[in-house]
């Protein structure tokens, strides 16, 4: 079956990419979130022209054959873009065969526990504890995931005392019967990091993200070595080479690839399969309501090194505008602190058209 059109629909923050073969049948995708008007260009530009006119079917053919087309091209904006057209594909491909994507790859539809995934900085640590208290009793959460430190900010905190004072915090509010987990966003350096993991871990923290600048492999390493809870990153990791000296060296405990900063589902399957190879749980990074989530939802329920929750983001729209109003049913419903896969095909969404007809639309065609 032949891709004849490509389009995508996009602002700023997020694009949607629809391919449809020649016998009309549509899939929906997304493009990583960020730029996506940027990344819109570099898909039109870069992924199309090899892309139309190809079978639907040759998912993997076609993701591995592109960053060879554009090798002078290396890089997150590339692969940002690519991750549209896998995930337009998958849904294509759910759609023909009637199956959702887990199915597809090897899972089922079913629910799966999740985690819910605080973004903020800018909040005390008062405030905090009483916003995931009430998502704790409201939705049935038993995991929560908090910032320390600042993003990039080399041993700095956001504010003197904030990480020492909202962890205590934070744990007292929800008891000792919830998981606790933190972000520190690159921040640390290694002895920094293994001085605040010591008392994250006096304070029953289970997971520690990316605390050191995570493109400096060889100083998160030191700090899995020195901690007994687990050290987790990867989110921002695109590279295959890359990716097998992190596991080659344990540098972490837990991966974390995103699907759409990776290039789509067949890349971080590959980076999951590595992962299992390993013993390494694959906990992905999921930080927005997008289609993200969903994605990864399809994935934890098809791995069979899935980690221990899915990464569900707790920002509505003061915080991400941009996130509102982008499907017709809202597919994140959280029931006993569980989301759910549907048996619908494909991924089982569909896109808000009124957010589609404000959107910058582009296309590339067959004979255009």
């Amino acid at each position: 079956m032949k891709i004849r059109r490509l389009e995508t629909f996009c602002n700023t923050f997020v694009g949607f990419v629809r391919v449809t073969t020649e016998d009309g049948s549509i899939g929906w995708g997304q493009l990583s979130t960020y730029n996506s008007d940027i990344t819109a260009q570099v898909f039109h530009r870069q992924i199309a022209p090899w892309v139309l006119g190809r079978d639907a079917f040759d998912i993997a053919a076609l993701v591995d054959e592109i960053p060879e087309r554009e090798h002078k091209y290396p890089g997150s904006y590339l692969h940002r873009a690519m991750a549209g057209l896998d995930t337009a594909l998958w849904d294509w491909r759910g759609r023909h065969e009637g199956k959702p994507v887990a199915e597809l790859l090897g899972g089922s539809a079913g629910s799966m526990r999740a985690y819910a995934s605080s973004m903020r900085r800018d909040i005390g640590a008062a405030e905090e504890a009483d916003r995931l208290l009430a998502l704790r009793d409201r939705y049935g959460f038993d995991a929560f995931k908090f910032r320390v430190g600042s993003e990039c900010g080399h041993d700095r905190d956001e504010w003197p005392g904030r990480t020492e004072e909202i962890v205590p915090t934070v744990r007292r509010a929800l008891g000792d019967k919830v998981a606790l987990l933190v972000d520190g966003n690159s921040c640390y350096s290694p002895a920094r990091a293994i001085q605040v993991g010591r008392m994250l871990e006096d304070n029953g923290v289970s997971h520690f993200e990316e605390p050191c600048p995570y493109w400096e492999m060889e100083q998160t390493r030191q700090v899995t070595e020195a901690l007994s809870l687990d050290v987790t990153g990867g989110e921002q990791d695109w590279d295959m080479q890359h990716w097998k000296r992190m596991v080659g060296m344990r540098a972490v405990d837990i991966i974390q690839p995103d699907i759409l900063y990776m290039g789509g589902m067949v890349r971080t399957l590959r980076v999951a399969a590595l992962g299992a190879s390993a013993g390494l749980p694959c906990t992905p990074h999921s930080a927005n309501l997008s289609m993200v989530t969903l994605f990864t939802m399809h994935l934890l329920r098809a791995i069979p090194n899935a980690g221990k929750y899915l990464e569900f983001s707790i920002e509505g729209p003061a915080y991400y505008p941009w996130q509102q109003d982008l499907f017709v049913q809202d597919p994140y419903t959280i029931v006993d602190g569980r989301a759910t896969v549907t048996e619908q095909p494909g991924w089982g969404v569909e896109i808000n058209p009124d957010w589609l007809a404000r959107s910058t639309y582009q296309c590339s065609e067959i004979g255009a």
